[in-house]
């Protein structure tokens, strides 16, 4: 019979957090399908383009919102289960309060080792392809950075025309064996930079052994120099930024091959945050299904639904802002970055403690 009840919590509980993606899948779709036709409403597509590099965008939208639909889920699911009177008939049979909670809170954080496991490698193969087909199609953009085998390629529009800038590879704030052309508004080559190294830690670059070849008279003059400065409108924090997207990042990855991401150019700090904050999503998911647990399960009054509806959503609000701000504390250096990430789900742990002995003495 304790199987039986099990297998129906965990089945039930699961199909109501399926339902509640596929519905923020759809209105993901929606949403987003608008900002791909503005996008592509100038260039020459097929017209289901749009809607295919939706459709693979959005599912790593859904993981970032994961727990907040677990929270969701699991406040429609106590709430059936009050209102259709199972959750006193689980009371009949043995199951607490707490041992309920139990069971929802470990579905939900064995949920979120399969979602680093499995889905993650899914969606990130997703968004990269995604990246990848918007990149295509935006090489006629004013401003442009990409990184290919062939290194970084970074096209700007300054006053004078454009600037096209490629280098080998970067190293930490520098860029190696850069390569940059100065063309005009004809798109005639006026200016060719050789330097060996390029410190870009701000949107002064300061460029080092720098051999310049101006166009002059229908002759190129080189011009020698130890130091060569020149203004661009990227700079370290910028170009790094472009590239250190999260919703590319294997979990995998960063557990087995740290070190190595760490060689190619991905920042520490970046690499630090998307660890922790990807180990922390299984305790996160705990802890919202707790939390939905403190607030649905206290009564079983069915007439506290919208009350418990307007608490869930201002819950939501409150933990979302908190977990912003707690990041963006981590990363102006005012707590260590590695707090900030877990600062929100040590917070929630606290609360949940106390609300989970509240919800088993009733």
């Amino acid at each position: 019979m304790k199987n039986v009840i099990l297998n129906y919590l965990v089945k039930k509980f699961l199909k109501t957090i399926l339902v509640v993606i596929l519905v923020a899948y759809c209105f993901g779709v929606i949403l987003n399908l608008f900002e791909e036709i503005e996008f592509f409403k100038n260039i020459d597509v097929n017209i289901l383009t749009p809607l295919m590099l939706t459709s693979i965008f959005v599912p790593s939208v859904i993981v970032k919102l994961l727990p907040f639909i677990i929270f969701i889920s699991s406040m429609i699911f106590i709430a059936q289960i009050r209102n259709n009177r199972d959750l006193l008939t689980l009371k009949v049979y043995g199951y607490s309060n707490i041992k309920i909670f139990f069971i929802l809170a470990l579905t939900s954080f064995i949920l979120g080792w399969l979602t680093l496991m499995v889905a993650n490698p899914i969606t990130s193969s997703m968004v990269k392809y995604y990246e990848k087909i918007k990149s295509n199609h935006a090489r006629d953009i004013d401003h442009l950075v990409t990184y290919n085998k062939n290194g970084l390629w970074i096209k700007e529009n300054t006053e004078f025309g454009e600037r096209i800038i490629t280098a080998k590879r970067p190293e930490k704030f520098n860029l190696m064996e850069v390569t940059i052309f100065h063309l005009d508004e004809k798109y005639v080559l006026k200016e060719k930079i050789i330097s060996e190294k390029v410190n870009i830690k701000t949107n002064e670059w300061i460029l080092e052994n720098v051999s310049s070849f101006k166009f002059e008279n229908g002759i190129f003059e080189e011009n020698k120099f130890d130091i060569y400065k020149i203004n661009s409108i990227y700079n370290y924090e910028k170009i790094n930024s472009l590239f250190n997207n999260l919703d590319t990042m294997l979990f995998v990855d960063l557990i087995l091959n740290y070190n190595e991401l760490l060689n190619i150019g991905y920042n520490n700090r970046f690499l630090d945050e998307s660890l922790h904050t990807m180990l922390s999503l299984p305790f996160f998911l705990f802890l919202m299904t707790g939390i939905a647990a403190i607030l649905g399960m206290h009564t079983l009054k069915k007439s506290d639904n919208l009350k418990h509806i307007v608490i869930g959503l201002i819950v939501t609000v409150f933990v979302y802002y908190f977990k912003d701000l707690s990041i963006a504390l981590g990363k102006t250096d005012r707590i260590p970055l590695i707090l900030s990430v877990w600062a929100p789900t040590i917070a929630l742990s606290f609360f949940t403690f106390i609300g989970v002995l509240q919800i088993n003495e009733k």
